[in-house]
């Protein structure tokens, strides 16, 4: 009796649990019609319609790139700072070079005189008039070697003063006209189609002389 109670609740069960598996397909196999729902169907966006104009190429829209280069021996030569810094140059060497000859022209005349009188002198004389002329000439060795590193310093220094000004000017002027560098005048190996190449030597001596007296 208990068996057969379980045997008809295990097949109403079954019963129950295949009614849902009959509904989900129509008689025929025909597949049922997708459930009708409220929202509409989103229609494809509209393609935007182009603007007139020309059409440009991938080369009309690439940039241009303006690279600049200077003659730095020109800056020297023409620019105000640097004539002036030439002509301070060319004064302290023919200073020094007058000093120079002066200080050999008096080792001559010693040279000459100590040689006149070393027959007459002793041993002893002889070696102290030696030593003492071999000194002035080290003394004089010292003083060429120690002026022209002043001199040379002094050059350096000038040099230095203008190539920094060059430096400001060229970045003052490429600055307000648009260049991507500014170089030293050099032979360059390869530019591409879109680099501007220009020598700026004439407006970055103007920019440097218009920077000099400004500071005046």
């Amino acid at each position: 009796m208990n068996k057969m109670v379980v045997m008809l609740l295990g097949l109403s069960l079954s019963a129950l649990t295949a009614v849902p598996a009959f509904a989900a397909e129509p008689v025929g196999g025909a597949k049922a019609a997708p459930p009708a729902t409220d929202s509409p169907v989103p229609s494809p966006p509209a393609t935007a319609t182009p603007l007139p104009g020309p059409r440009l190429t991938p080369a009309d829209t690439r940039s241009e790139i303006k690279i600049g280069f200077v003659d730095m021996a020109k800056v020297a030569s023409d620019s105000v700072p640097g004539k002036a810094a030439t002509a301070e140059m060319k004064t302290r060497a023919a200073r020094l070079q007058n000093q120079v000859k002066s200080r050999e022209k008096q080792l001559s005349k010693q040279k000459a005189a100590l040689e006149s009188t070393i027959a007459s002198l002793s041993p002893a004389q002889r070696e102290a008039k030696a030593k003492d002329f071999q000194k002035k000439v080290v003394d004089y060795q010292k003083f060429v070697q120690k002026a022209g590193k002043e001199l040379q310093a002094r050059e350096e220094q000038l040099l230095g003063n203008l190539y920094k000004s060059s430096r400001n000017a060229a970045e003052d002027y490429a600055k307000t006209n648009g260049f991507a560098a500014v170089v030293i005048k050099k032979d360059l190996l390869y530019l591409g189609d879109t680099v501007e190449v220009k020598d700026l030597t004439d407006e970055i001596i103007k920019q440097v002389d218009r920077n000099q007296s400004a500071k005046k």
